[in-house]
């Protein structure tokens, strides 16, 4: 029979998916686990549990972030992604690409990547200052790979439901470079270390720009959110901040508060994983149908 508190937890967990997953998620997911196969990845693989959790939530806003400090790839978001126009749909591409990369077929992880390989050889201009970039550039791939292997590994590690040990930390960092290398990137790190190392790599480069200010100003401030989400919303975006680096908040224009970060944020990203974990419960993904590595 079905109580209040079951139809509230459906209701929620139906609307997240509908956001997450677009209009024909569950077709999608049903191609995704359940098309037979070899997949890249095997089901007890690090990479599995990161990308299925709901500390997702946390790492993907940490990463769009973090993503835009580095003034090549945050101009050819503005000038090429739509995410002001159609930030939802922006955000059911990228999950769909990791669920297929992490969930899916090999063949169809290969057709994924080839799509986005097409997308990225047109994408090409120059920034405000005069500086060219490329998203096909396999330095700035490098960038946009690690800081999102970055942002989902810190953020699995703190409100994830499994974190991981050392060495399934290191093994995610591997997997995950498996999805960068086919994309185009280079030289990736395979050690939670490495990955350090590479962020630390590319501070020469990183600036804040007017346009990464204002991308943070529609994530954060001002989201394309009904008004009774915003409280939630600003809760998981608190978490979110957290997990930058303290020298990338000022140049975002993001407030730097530790007792923020080591009080509030962590308690409330905890709060709110919980939620959504919670919630999309009521949609679990269908078993996968052949989880042999490919």
């Amino acid at each position: 029979m079905s109580t209040p508190t079951s139809s509230l937890r459906g209701r929620l967990g139906d609307e997240l998916f509908a956001r997450v997953a677009g209009p024909r998620g569950p077709q999608v997911r049903d191609r995704i686990h359940l098309t037979p196969g070899p997949r890249w990845f095997g089901p007890d693989d690090a990479i599995r549990r990161v990308h299925g959790d709901a500390s997702m939530f946390v790492g993907g806003l940490t990463a769009l972030l973090l993503q835009s400090w580095h003034p090549l790839a945050m101009a050819a978001v503005a000038a090429h992604s739509g995410y002001r126009g159609d930030p939802w749909g922006r955000l059911q591409r990228t999950s769909t690409f990791l669920a297929v990369t992490t969930f899916g077929t090999a063949e169809h992880a290969e057709q994924a990547v080839a799509t986005v390989r097409a997308i990225h050889e047109r994408v090409t201009g120059v920034t405000e200052d005069g500086e060219p970039y490329a998203a096909s550039d396999p330095h700035l791939l490098r960038w946009v790979h690690i800081t999102e292997a970055h942002a989902f590994l810190t953020a699995h590690q703190r409100y994830g439901a499994r974190p991981l040990d050392a060495a399934g930390c290191d093994a995610y960092v591997a997997q995950s470079a498996r999805v960068g290398r086919a994309l185009g990137a280079e030289d990736l790190p395979e050690t939670a270390a490495g990955l350090h190392a590479a962020l630390d790599s590319y501070l020469p480069e990183l600036r804040g720009t007017r346009q990464a200010r204002e991308a943070a100003e529609f994530l954060l401030a001002d989201p394309p959110l009904p008004v009774p989400v915003r409280l939630p919303y600003g809760v998981l975006a608190a978490a979110a901040i957290a997990g930058l680096p303290r020298a990338a908040r000022a140049p975002l224009g993001l407030p730097d508060v530790p007792w923020l970060d080591a009080t509030l944020a962590p308690a409330g990203g905890h709060a709110i994983t919980r939620v959504i974990r919670w919630a999309l419960a009521t949609t679990p993904a269908p078993p996968t149908a052949d989880a042999t590595p490919a």
